[in-house]
């Protein structure tokens, strides 16, 4: 009978680099949709609203959305209709700045891992791994 392979078991490290790259492609995204960071969309407050503006004698009549600059988790919540089409507007006034940035973060990125690969591996391996251990690195 053929012996098994051992299984080998590779042990995920968490990588602060990583992750704020994420949270910047996070940021981007919801600057361009919502207005604000991820933290300002998940703790702002819900005032996105509709109101009735009249002109004149009441001959000219619109509505004007108050609060559509920053969209929050609670406006999503409390108007998800207004919210989402507000959310497209935005979408699609920013989309252009938005791919932008997006490409200079992921060329950034990229290029300053590869620049600061040694001075990187130094910290992670005199630094951050007898501190922290070997599951977190830079």
């Amino acid at each position: 009978m053929v012996r098994r392979k051992k299984r080998t078991y590779r042990r995920k490290t968490f990588s602060l680099l990583n992750a704020l790259e994420s949270y910047t492609y996070a940021s981007i995204l919801s600057q361009g949709v919502a207005g604000t960071t991820p933290y300002g969309m998940i703790t702002g407050q819900g005032d996105l609203q509709v109101s009735t503006v009249s002109e004149g004698m009441g001959a000219l009549t619109y509505e004007v959305t108050t609060g559509g600059d920053v969209i929050s988790l609670a406006d999503i919540v409390q108007n998800p209709s207004l919210a989402l089409s507000q959310m497209g507007k935005n979408l699609q006034a920013n989309i252009v700045p938005m791919a932008v940035s997006s490409l200079l973060t992921g060329v950034s990125f990229r290029f300053g891992r590869r620049l600061l690969r040694r001075p990187l591996a130094n910290i992670n391996r005199n630094l951050v791994v007898p501190a922290l251990g070997k599951g977190i690195r830079i």
